[in-house]
C-alpha cells in the first residue's frame, strides 16, 4: 500500500522550523517523527518555489499546495566552504556565523556562494561528523531542556508531588513546579508555567524521550503526538526530544535537576505539605534565591545572565495560555452536525458529507476543514443532544426556529379576532406549545386556498362548536360551512359538524 502523504499542516511545520527556527534537517525529522530525506524535499520544493518563511506564514493549506508543489529549478554548483576553518574561528570571543559568512561571500564574490541558512545547515552537519566530543554552545533564547526529577514529596492525602524541572540553554535561569503525576497534561501544563515564568517562548522545548509525549497515536484516544505538536504550534516553538542514550543531550536540565534536588527538595525533606499548593508554595522563595545565587566561577547569577541574554531574544507569550486539547475526525451527517464524544456540534449546511477534524478542549470544541476553524461551540457533556448555531442551518430550517407562540398568535391576530383565539386554545391544551405549531402553522396554509374572510370565519365557527383541530377547521371550509349563518347561543337546533364517519340523512333511502 503506497504510503500516504503528509498534510499541509505538518508540511507547514516542516518550513516552519526550518526558515524561521532554522534547525537542521535532523533536528526538524526528530521533532515531527519523520525522515531526513522528507524535510529535504520539502525544504527544497520551498526554495525552488522562492517562498520565505514571510510568505509562507501568511498562505493557508490550499495556498501553499498551490505555490509548493511546482517543478524545481536546477541549480549550479556553490563554493564550497572550508568547515574546518570555520568551527576553528568559532572559538574565538565575539566570531559568529554571521561574521563569518559575510567573509565567506566576500572572498567569493564572484562565485556562487550558499545563502546563510544553507551555510549554518552544512556546518551544523559537518560539526555532527566530528568524533571528538565538544562542549556545547547554547544560542541565547533558543533551548528550554525540561525533565522531572527523580525524588518525589509526600503529600498528606498519600499522594506524591512529582518535581517538574525547566532550564534555560544560555543562562540556566532554573524553574521548578510540583505536580500530581506526570502525565502528558501534567508535562505541558508545568511547561506552559514555565514559559510563563520565563515572560517569553523559546525557539525549542527539549524534554527526554517521556512516553507521555512521544506515545504512538491510537485509533480510540487522543493523538499524545498531534497534541503535543498543537502546544508547539499555540506558543510558535517546537518540541525536540533528545536523542535516546545521548545524554549530551540534556546535560543542561540534568544539571538543573541535580542543583533542584539539592538546592530546593533537601531544604524541604523534613516539612509536611498537605495539597500540591503547599508544595508549590513552599518552592516559590526558594527557587528566586537559586536564581539568585551568584555564580561560583562566572559574573553574575541565573537571573542576571537570563535578563541579559535569554529574555531579550526571546518570542512573545500568545495572549491566552494553551489548553490541552485532543482531536478526533468525523463525517458531518445530514443534519450537519459533527458527532464528538456523544454529542452533535453543528457546522456550515455546505460540508455535508466531508471529513473534519474536531479540537477538543476542556471547554470548547472547534471544528476545523483544512486547517481553517468552521465552527467553534461550547463543549457539552449531554450524550445524544445537539448544539446548533442557526447561521449553519440552511434558510427553511432558520424560519422553521424563529417560530414562538407570541409570534403565532400575533399573526393570528392580524387575521381576526377568533383566529387570534383559536391559535391561543392551540397552544394552550398541549402540553409544550411546540408541539401547536404545525396545527397553527397548517391554519395558516389555508390563508393560501380560502384567504382571510373565510378562516376567520371558520374559526369563528369552531369556536361555537368546541372543535380546535386543524381538520375540523378545513371540512368547516371545505362544505362551506363557514358561510352558512352561526347558531346563536339560544337556538333549539345543532347542526352535526361534517365527519368522514357519518352517513348522513341519506344513507337508509
Amino acid at each position: 500500500m503506497p504510503a500516504q502523504r503528509m498534510t499541509m499542516r505538518k508540511i507547514k511545520d516542516v518550513l516552519r522550523l526550518k526558515l524561521e527556527a532554522r534547525l537542521s534537517h535532523e533536528q526538524i525529522a526528530m521533532a515531527l517523527n519523520i525522515s531526513k530525506g522528507v524535510v529535504a524535499k520539502y525544504a527544497g520544493l520551498a526554495n525552488a518555489a522562492g517562498l520565505d518563511w514571510a510568505l509562507i506564514a501568511d498562505l493557508d493549506e490550499t495556498q501553499l499546495e498551490h505555490r509548493l508543489l511546482n517543478k524545481p529549478v536546477k541549480r549550479s554548483d556553490y563554493m564550497l566552504p572550508d568547515y574546518g576553518r570555520i568551527h576553528q574561528e568559532l572559538q574565538r570571543k565575539g566570531v559568529t556565523l554571521m561574521l563569518l559568512w559575510d567573509e565567506y561571500q566576500a572572498e567569493h564574490a564572484d562565485r556562487r556562494t550558499y545563502r546563510y541558512t544553507q551555510f549554518c545547515n552544512h556546518y551544523r552537519a559537518f560539526v555532527k561528523q566530528l568524533k571528538r566530543s565538544m562542549r556545547q554552545t547554547h544560542r541565547a533564547g533558543e533551548k528550554l531542556f525540561i525533565d522531572y526529577a527523580g525524588p518525589t514529596i509526600p503529600v498528606a492525602d498519600g499522594g506524591r508531588a512529582h518535581i517538574f524541572v525547566a532550564t534555560m540553554g544560555a543562562s540556566s535561569y532554573t524553574f521548578a513546579w510540583a505536580t500530581e503525576r506526570e502525565t502528558m497534561a501534567d508535562w505541558l501544563d508545568a511547561t506552559g508555567r514555565a514559559l510563563k515564568f520565563l515572560g517569553g517562548v523559546p525557539q525549542l522545548i527539549v524534554p527526554d524521550n517521556p512516553r507521555a509525549l512521544i506515545a504512538n497515536p491510537d485509533r480510540y484516544e487522543p493523538r499524545s503526538n498531534e497534541t503535543v505538536q498543537d502546544f508547539a504550534r499555540h506558543y510558535g516553538t517546537s518540541i525536540l526530544p533528545a536523542r535516546p542514550y545521548h545524554p549530551q543531550d540534556k546535560s543542561k536540565v540534568e544539571s538543573a535537576v541535580q542543583v533542584v534536588e539539592r538546592w530546593i527538595l533537601a531544604r524541604l525533606r523534613h516539612q509536611r505539605f498537605s495539597s500540591l499548593l503547599h508544595v508549590n508554595e513552599a518552592i516559590s522563595p526558594l527557587l528566586e534565591q537559586l536564581n539568585q545565587r551568584p555564580f561560583q566561577k562566572l559574573p553574575g547569577c541565573r537571573a542576571s545572565a537570563f535578563a541579559t541574554l535569554d529574555a531579550p531574544a526571546l518570542l512573545p507569550l500568545p495572549v491566552q495560555p494553551y489548553e490541552l486539547a485532543h482531536f478526533k475526525t468525523g463525517k458531518v451527517h445530514i443534519d450537519y452536525n459533527v458527532e464528538v464524544q456523544g454529542h452533535r456540534y453543528s457546522v456550515p449546511q455546505a460540508l455535508v458529507g466531508q471529513t473534519l477534524e474536531a479540537r477538543i478542549t476542556r471547554h470548547t470544541v472547534e471544528i476545523l476543514h483544512r486547517g481553517q476553524r468552521v465552527a467553534s461551540h461550547l463543549r457539552s457533556s449531554q450524550r445524544g443532544g445537539f448544539t446548533t448555531v442557526a447561521a449553519h442551518m440552511p434558510a427553511a430550517h432558520r424560519a422553521h426556529m424563529e417560530w414562538t407562540p407570541q409570534r403565532l398568535i400575533h399573526w393570528a391576530q392580524g387575521i381576526g379576532p377568533a383566529t387570534g383565539l383559536t391559535v391561543t386554545r392551540i397552544l394552550e391544551q398541549n402540553k409544550h406549545p411546540e408541539q401547536g405549531y404545525r396545527t397553527c402553522l397548517g391554519l395558516f396554509s389555508l390563508v393560501k386556498r380560502y384567504g382571510k374572510d373565510r378562516l376567520e370565519a371558520a374559526c369563528a365557527r369552531a369556536l361555537q362548536l368546541g372543535a380546535y383541530r386543524y381538520r375540523h377547521i378545513r371540512d368547516i371550509l371545505v362544505n362551506n360551512q363557514d358561510q352558512t349563518t352561526a347558531v346563536s347561543a339560544g337556538g333549539t337546533q345543532w347542526v352535526s359538524p361534517a365527519h368522514e364517519h357519518v352517513r348522513g340523512p341519506n344513507y337508509y333511502q
